[in-house]
């Protein structure tokens, strides 16, 4: 089965394209799901997130993830601390997803990953797309979606790989400056293509 690896940075958009490539009937794996069913309560990941940064980060048997999110994108030891603990078990996760998809005979699965290239796991995807905007877009995104200062939204921006370093390792960049029906016709356009492709191969 051939594996997109579809990747964007925050306030990029990538979460309409992977949404709109869902209503074109693409089985899509969603990183981010499984990591917040991992975090959830009583998920995997909660006992180790404890045991590493304590109570303070927890309301009652819950993750206060706000509490959480300022702690790792103000320190990033503890950011990597973080990701130690909950990036295997979303690998692991993702494979089981991308395998139930494979038994149906669906010729191709959209893996939507925020870290795709941070974390290496464009190393084992057939093509990966990249979803962006300039970081001045990003900036104004997301101030305006989670209500932070420019120097937080620069924070939780730059707690990523850069753009320009992205957009020289994606095979396809899709640009979200542009009217949503706009975008819509160009996910759709690569979406077909790469099925044709598929069945002409």
């Amino acid at each position: 089965m051939y594996r997109i690896g579809l990747t964007g940075g925050i306030a990029s958009g990538k979460s309409t394209v992977s949404h709109y490539l869902c209503l074109l009937g693409a089985p899509v794996v969603d990183a981010d799901a499984l990591s917040h069913a991992l975090t959830a309560d009583g998920g995997e990941a909660l006992p180790a997130i404890r045991a590493r940064f304590g109570d303070g980060v927890f309301q009652g048997e819950s993750l206060d993830r706000p509490a959480l999110s300022a702690l790792v994108f103000s320190d990033r030891y503890a950011r990597r601390d973080l990701e130690a603990i909950v990036h295997p078990l979303v690998f692991r996760e993702i494979e089981k997803e991308a395998l139930k998809i494979a038994e149906t005979g669906a010729p191709a699965v959209v893996l939507d990953v925020p870290l795709l290239f941070e974390t290496g796991l464009d190393q084992k995807v057939d093509e990966t797309w990249l979803v962006c905007v300039p970081e001045s877009e990003q900036i104004r995104r997301v101030m305006l979606r989670d209500g932070l200062s420019e120097p937080e939204a620069r924070a939780r921006i730059s707690s990523q790989m850069s753009l320009r370093s992205k957009v020289l390792r994606a095979d396809r960049v899709i640009s979200t400056l542009r009217t949503v029906e706009e975008t819509r016709l160009e996910v759709r356009a690569l979406w077909e293509q790469t099925l044709f492709s598929l069945r002409e191969g």
